[in-house]
């Protein structure tokens, strides 16, 4: 419906963009502030390289997508040239954290600083199309695939062969990152990775017992009764469900978004609260109490990405199931994650309750990425639907 396409439009651009415009860029040291108040403060200088990575494609797609207006692209550039010079040590892996200046602080431990990086220059290589760009982004996938199956490296601290699993992250990632990375890598390559991790997404972690996605399986793909094998992450699974709805479309695979959308609604009907609203950020298959302290927290990007799933489900198929979910989850989002008082970016944790459990718009883990590619993804795909 125009409504709701014309509202996300707005909060995009007048509200959420502006803030990140006017408070992130370190024009001094290049990169971005991502540790910011409500009113835009910065209360940490430290720079978190897949934050730095998020925000070069955000301001990218803007670019590629809605204008290309001069200074968007130079807001990209202030972040990738800041990720070039400092983002990667000698063997060309990315740095989880560096100082303002961009000295590292934590090693590349953490393989999705790769993945956001490949992604951004990815794309910046299309609204800029330098050879160097292209290589960086071409490079760090294939360092991403050689370290697929263990990603943490030398990092990694479980002892090794006692509980071996395999995590859902990393193939939930690479069906978005293959996609976005198409124009470089080539339709071949993409449907060579993708194929493989679509079969792990919606295959080796979906659990029948249940109709659930589990977080983590063994190596060989069984359930684990385990903390980590018990573990559910609603707003991670349904957040892939959208990616392989793109790659089903890509592949004219009818069943596949089919299926896509069955375990989307699975996953939200059981993370859906009850009592109090919202979706609950970790469960546990069995019912137990999950290790995790923050589990029962509302976040934003689990909010959102599930309304960018209910809205190509209804624009795709026109389900008034997907229509009616998308006006609860979005009630509940705006009512919530929005800051009325001072604008801009939205909060990012809610308490189990609904209230403000953290008084930020960014910091470690928060940055100019989800709600704005919620927002665009949320715009376009209904722009022309009639929900």
């Amino acid at each position: 419906m125009k409504d709701y396409a014309n509202l996300y439009k707005n909060e995009l651009l007048n509200e959420v963009l502006p803030f990140w415009e006017k408070y992130s860029l370190d024009e001094e040291y290049g990169g971005y502030f991502t540790c910011l108040t409500p009113k835009g403060e910065v209360y940490d200088t430290d720079k978190f390289v897949w934050l730095q990575a998020r925000q070069v494609w955000m301001f990218a797609t803007l670019y590629q997508q809605v204008a290309q207006k001069q200074e968007w692209k130079e807001i990209t550039t202030l972040g990738a040239d800041f990720l070039e010079n400092y983002g990667r040590d000698t063997a060309g892996d990315w740095y989880f954290s560096l100082n303002r200046k961009g000295q590292p602080l934590i090693q590349p431990y953490n393989i999705f600083s790769d993945c956001f990086a490949a992604m951004a220059f990815g794309k910046f290589y299309e609204i800029d199309p330098q050879e160097k760009y292209a290589t960086i982004a071409k490079t760090t996938f294939e360092h991403i695939l050689k370290r697929q199956q263990h990603p943490k490296g030398k990092y990694d601290k479980s002892v090794p062969g006692t509980r071996p699993m395999q995590n859902f992250a990393l193939p939930m990632i690479l069906c978005n990152l293959s996609l976005e990375l198409e124009p470089l890598l080539g339709s071949e390559k993409v449907s060579e990775v993708t194929d493989n991790v679509i079969d792990l997404v919606m295959n080796t972690f979906y659990d029948d017992a249940t109709g659930l996605v589990l977080e983590n399986v063994s190596h060989t793909g069984e359930f684990v009764d385990s903390f980590e094998g018990r573990l559910l992450n609603p707003g991670h699974a349904i957040e892939a469900m959208w990616f392989i709805m793109n790659l089903g479309i890509r592949k004219n695979d009818t069943a596949l978004i089919n299926k896509a959308e069955k375990l989307m609604f699975q996953q939200l009907e059981h993370g859906w609260d009850p009592e109090y609203g919202g979706i609950l950020y970790f469960m546990d298959r069995k019912g137990h109490p999950p290790q995790q302290l923050e589990h029962d927290q509302k976040l934003w990007w689990v909010h959102l990405e599930t309304l960018v799933a209910l809205a190509k489900t209804y624009a795709y198929n026109q389900n008034p199931k997907a229509a009616e979910w998308f006006k609860k989850v979005h009630d509940y989002t705006w009512s919530h994650f929005r800051d009325i008082e001072n604008g801009g970016e939205w909060f990012g944790y809610l308490n189990r309750e609904g209230k403000v459990h953290l008084n930020l718009k960014g910091g470690k883990w928060k940055g100019c990425f989800h709600v704005p590619r919620a927002l665009l993804e949320i715009w376009k795909t209904l722009e022309n639907s009639s929900l």
